[in-house]
């Protein structure tokens, strides 16, 4: 999942070195910040009384930096050096590269480019890998939806037998083809999201909300896993069922998980400010499934001792 985003990111496929040096130094600055968030309670004295961590952030950041710029710089060059009519994948920095600033009418500076990818970087890893786990684990747990997902990829995807067990790969051109595969993803996602609030807001006027006063400056968060499980909105809200999420009298996937017309969960939020990465997690979630044959899966992690024969 990393692999994929490095790649998207800097539009290059980085060798594995690379790879685990920025992997390496995106986990240390993630573990460390509840560490630094001291440091934005008076700033001038906290660099003082705090001097070491300080100079900790500091040299984690100089670190990034000798990491990612280079990166930026190479593809910097690369697209200048692109003849015309010589297409080039648009990747992540390529926009960074090309956004201008019009207040100020100038471009992202390298350091500016460096936060922002590290955040692209830092958002779409551990989410997407939680809930890919979940949906996993839950697939093991019933058999039952897994075979129905199984032969609904081998319909649109399979080829002969033995490609239906090794070499099938869902493409981005197949998953119209599949909604069952989407709905197994959206419940995954209502009965398991990997955030289980969002980013706390505030009102900036005293407002009245289904008879409740929400007092002006009030912080205001939903509980995004609560939502999934409410029985008045889901029936039997504990149990894996995707069938949920297919329009009823039909196999087609219908559910708006942006929360434009209702909102029965939100697991990238909802409104303005729902999650920019919400297309590109989904996307994620799809594709990344290939279907194996019993000898490859090793089941033990999830409780399982017996592997499913062909």
């Amino acid at each position: 999942m990393f692999c994929l985003l490095v790649l998207m990111c800097f539009g290059d496929k980085l060798e594995e070195p690379q790879i685990k040096q920025i992997e390496n130094i995106q986990r240390r600055l993630l573990l460390s910040f509840s560490r630094f968030n001291i440091l934005n309670i008076f700033p001038r004295v906290g660099r003082i009384i705090f001097r070491s961590r300080w100079k900790e952030l500091i040299q984690l950041r100089q670190e990034q930096e000798n990491i990612f710029i280079p990166l930026i710089e190479a593809r910097s060059k690369a697209k200048e050096q692109k003849p015309e009519h010589d297409e080039l994948v648009v990747a992540y920095v390529d926009t960074l590269l090309n956004l201008e600033l019009p207040e100020e009418n100038r471009k992202l500076n390298h350091g500016e480019m460096v936060s922002l990818c590290s955040e692209f970087l830092s958002a779409g890893t551990d989410t997407t890998s939680t809930a890919l786990q979940w949906i996993m684990a839950n697939l093991v747990k019933n058999p039952s939806i897994q075979e129905k997902l199984y032969q609904e990829i081998v319909s649109v995807v399979g080829g002969n037998e033995q490609s239906k067990l090794t070499d099938v790969v869902v493409k981005e051109e197949d998953l119209q083809k599949i909604p069952y595969l989407k709905a197994v993803i959206l419940e995954g996602l209502r009965r398991h999201p990997p955030g289980h609030f969002v980013l706390p807001h505030t009102v900036t006027e005293e407002v009245e909300l289904d008879g409740y006063v929400v007092p002006k400056n009030a912080t205001i968060n939903f509980m995004v896993a609560d939502m999934g499980l409410d029985p008045k909105v889901w029936e039997d809200p504990l149990e894996f069922r995707p069938e949920r999420f297919l329009v009823e009298g039909s196999d087609k996937e219908g559910f708006d998980i942006t929360a434009s017309r209702e909102i029965k969960m939100m697991p990238f939020g909802a409104g303005r400010r729902i999650c920019p990465g919400l297309a590109l997690a989904m996307l994620h979630l799809e594709i990344r499934y290939k279907l194996v044959s019993a000898p490859e899966l090793n089941l033990f992690e999830f409780g399982k001792n017996k592997r499913k024969s062909d």
